[in-house]
């Protein structure tokens, strides 16, 4: 099965009270979702999207497209940053908690990476924008525990 998905992550103060939004799509299927967190970072909303995609995803070894405007979370897989991270035992990587937690449902598809630029026109990427940024602002927010989590200890 072929599954293009679009994500996008915001955060009002980073960090702050923010957002992910998705749009996942294949054939006639099309599927919004958005959630709000009182307390995280952009770069956390923005690889939670993804997540949140993958997890949704019911058929095994899907062939998914991953369209977001996220250098952070796109090159880190297409560049295998992610890699020498595991080697160093996350030593030094910001939000290890969320990208174990990619490498573990990212086994269960095949998935490809492809960064678009941001607020450029996309129509999906633009959806994505907007959602992410009204779950911002939407309440209740929830706990991004493993940020508030990570903050509390010394």
């Amino acid at each position: 099965m072929n599954i293009t998905v679009y994500t996008d992550g915001a955060a009002k103060g980073n960090p702050g009270p923010g957002g992910y939004g998705i749009v996942l799509m294949s054939g006639e299927y099309y599927k919004e979702l958005a959630e709000g967190f009182r307390l995280t970072t952009n770069n956390r909303m923005e690889l939670m999207a993804v997540i949140v995609a993958l997890e949704l995803l019911k058929i095994p070894n899907s062939n998914v497209t991953i369209f977001s405007d996220s250098k952070y979370v796109v090159d880190a897989v297409e560049k295998k940053w992610i890699n020498g991270w595991i080697k160093r035992n996350w030593k030094n990587v910001k939000n290890p908690d969320l990208w174990k937690r990619y490498l573990e449902i990212s086994k269960k598809h095949q998935i490809r990476f492809q960064w678009v630029k941001g607020h450029a026109g996309n129509t999906y990427n633009e959806r994505c924008d907007v959602l992410a940024v009204n779950a911002c602002n939407a309440l209740p927010l929830h706990i991004d525990q493993g940020y508030e989590n990570q903050r509390e200890t010394p």
